[in-house]
């Protein structure tokens, strides 16, 4: 069901060691599910191999599988495409995985926003301001149970967000998480003009794949912007890399 018909609008989506409790069952938002090992929700389909592919050391996921390190059966969240990679190398660690392709789902919401702003006669109420269509969009998707998950992909998906929605979805994140919970994020030092997606290889390899971008950057964050973001997180760790991309990790 489009966001239209929802309206009902008729048209021609510093390293440190955690303790944690055991996993609780989660409630994802789900429309395709990958069986392998454990349960994995995934919110579209895993990727094909892609052109123009390149790889980067990441301390930030070598430091996050350090955090996670005796964790046992905990839950992640990846917010990028599901690439079957990924989902398989958390797997095998014992991770119960749900991946929801967030940037996309913005992009399908944007375009549902669009055909609402050309309606002769929208809705009155509707908020067409930054801060209604980053509620509305929140509304609809991260939709799981509070305190479900150990860990969460955030990738470098906030650059790509109106800043509104940048900060109203990191709120929202940190409701979903368990004490000691661990968000691994990137941030590019300028705007990207380049779109990239990542899959992990192994425990500190990443794969860099140039895309079709989803939707342009909207900023690029500096250090005290990212710290007023992820306030509410205790311990925060950075890496830069030499490609212009700050690795950070945060630790509720």
């Amino acid at each position: 069901m489009s966001f239209l018909n929802k309206l009902g609008i008729g048209t021609g989506g510093v390293g440190v060691g955690l303790g944690r409790g055991s996993s609780r069952p989660l409630v994802a938002n789900t429309r395709t599910r990958l069986q392998s090992g454990p349960q994995v929700s995934t919110v579209g389909a895993t990727r094909a191999p892609e052109m123009n592919e390149s790889r980067r050391l990441s301390n930030g996921l070598r430091e996050l599988l350090w955090n996670l390190d005796g964790l046992g059966r905990g839950a992640l969240l990846d917010l990028g495409a599901a690439w079957q990679t990924t989902l398989s190398f958390f797997i095998e660690r014992g991770f119960r995985v749900s991946s929801e392709d967030i940037l996309r789902e913005w992009k399908d919401f944007l375009v549902e926003e669009a055909k609402i702003r050309d309606l002769q006669n929208p809705p009155e109420s509707l908020d067409l301001t930054a801060t209604g269509r980053a509620t509305r969009f929140l509304q609809a998707n991260l939709q799981y149970a509070p305190a479900s998950f150990d860990a969460v992909l955030l990738w470098d998906v906030l650059d790509y967000f109106e800043p509104v929605l940048a900060k109203q979805m990191v709120a929202s994140l940190t409701e979903l998480l368990r004490p000691g919970a661990v968000v691994f994020a990137m941030f590019h030092s300028k705007k990207p003009e380049t779109f990239r997606r990542y899959r992990v290889v192994d425990s500190n390899t990443l794969q860099v794949i140039s895309a079709s971008a989803l939707c342009p950057a909207q900023r690029s964050y500096q250090n005290r912007e990212i710290q007023d973001l992820f306030g509410r997180y205790r311990t925060i760790k950075s890496f830069v890399g030499r490609d212009q991309l700050r690795e950070t990790l945060f630790i509720k």
